[in-house]
C-alpha cells in the first residue's frame, strides 16, 4: 500500500505560546533543538527511532535548526523536524510510546508548523503519512490523492 502525503494550511493555526505554557506547568518543555545537544538528540533518535536519526541529524544543518524537541525532567520524550529531505515538508516526528496520548505530538506538530509559517511558508506538506487521522484532527490536514499513474512507489 503506497504512503500518501497530506497538505496543511498554515494560516489560522492555534497560538503556540499558550500551548507551551500549558506544557511548562506539566513539567514538559518544548523548544527548538539546541545545537550543543545535537549528538545527544541524534543518539536518542538512533536508540528509539533509528530510521529517522539521519533526518534529525540533517535538521541541525538548517538555519535555523529545523528540529523541535520535548523534554521532561531533562530527558527527551519527543521530537519533530522539518525541511530534512525536502523544503516545505514536515517530519519526521515521534514521541516515546509511554508519553503518547498527552498531547505532546500535537504540541510538537503545531510548534513546527508555526516555525514553517514564520519562514514564509503558506502550506506544509506532511510526507509519507502514517497516522492520517491524527493530522486531519490536529490541524485539518488534507490527504493528497494522486492518480494511479503517478504512484511511483507502487
Amino acid at each position: 500500500m503506497p504512503l500518501h502525503d497530506m497538505l496543511v494550511r498554515l494560516e489560522g493555526l492555534p497560538d503556540i505560546t499558550a500551548i507551551h505554557a500549558e506544557f511548562e506547568e506539566k513539567g514538559i518543555t518544548i523548544g527548538r533543538a539546541p545545537l550543543a545537544r545535537r549528538t545527544e538528540i541524534v543518539d536518542w533518535c538512533t536508540e528509539h527511532f533509528s530510521g529517522w536519526a539521519p533526518e534529525v541529524n540533517r535538521s541541525f544543518e538548517r538555519d535555523p535548526i529545523a528540529c523541535f524537541v520535548a523534554w521532561q525532567s531533562g530527558a527527551l520524550v519527543g521530537f519533530a523536524a522539518y525541511d530534512t529531505n525536502y523544503k516545505n515538508f514536515f517530519g519526521p516526528t515521534a514521541v516515546l510510546e509511554e508519553m503518547r496520548g498527552k498531547g505532546i505530538g500535537r504540541a510538537l506538530l503545531l510548534t513546527t508548523l508555526a516555525a514553517q509559517r514564520e519562514q514564509g511558508y503558506r502550506y506544509s506538506i506532511i510526507g509519507a503519512v502514517g497516522p492520517a487521522g491524527f493530522y486531519e484532527k490536529a490541524v485539518g490536514a488534507l490527504l493528497l490523492e494522486w492518480p494511479a499513474a503517478l504512484h511511483w512507489d507502487s
